[in-house]
């Protein structure tokens, strides 16, 4: 990791590679503590979206700073044990469990922490999903099954799911098939981001 100084002099540009190579070193990191100390997880947010759609065309990637991993609530003991381990502390801000960096602790570069089986927000129609729900993708990563990162996505609904949910649609990984796997109550976003795409 660069010094203060160091980092001073680099452009912005080897700053951007920088900031995507803490992301993916941060994801092994707690990836491997948590495979050593028995700890089930799935990646779920932007960086499930980011591994899916490498599967169909890694150019189409939208770099993303977010860390987000589904662990059930019955495994955070052993999950805190696995943090610690790699020096990074559990904390829970605004009812939001995550894990923070101790020489660096903030949240803009935490793990942060879904709850599997269980709504994100009280107001969602439906929870996550269970920690069955994975592909195996990659080297070994247990990330989200589509369906389940589709589900979540729109749920949630904000700008940024819109713009994952475009994305998977725009290298074909989702499409009108998808339909039939959404619940009723979501079908709806989904058909107006196909629709607006021309699927």
């Amino acid at each position: 990791m660069a010094t203060i100084i160091e980092s001073q002099m680099l452009s912005p540009w080897e700053k951007h590679a920088m900031a995507i190579d803490e992301v993916t070193q941060r994801m092994h990191r707690i990836s491997r503590a948590l495979e050593s100390h028995g700890v089930r997880y799935a990646v779920v947010g932007g960086q499930a979206v980011a591994l899916w759609v490498t599967t169909r065309d890694p150019a189409a990637v939208r770099t993303t700073k977010d860390v987000d991993l589904l662990v059930r609530r019955d495994d955070l003991p052993k999950a805190r044990a696995a943090a610690l381990s790699i020096d990074m502390d559990y904390f829970e801000v605004l009812g939001v469990g995550m894990f923070l960096e101790r020489n660096d602790p903030n949240p803009r570069r935490g793990i942060h922490l879904l709850w599997a089986g269980e709504r994100v927000r009280p107001e969602y129609p439906y929870p996550s999903p269970t920690i069955d729900e994975y592909e195996t993708l990659g080297s070994n990563t247990p990330v989200v099954t589509l369906t389940g990162l589709v589900r979540m996505k729109l749920m949630s609904n904000r700008d940024q799911d819109r713009v994952h949910l475009r994305d998977l649609i725009d290298v074909g990984l989702v499409g009108r098939s998808l339909l039939a796997t959404v619940p009723p109550e979501l079908t709806g976003r989904l058909d107006a981001l196909l629709s607006e795409m021309g699927r």
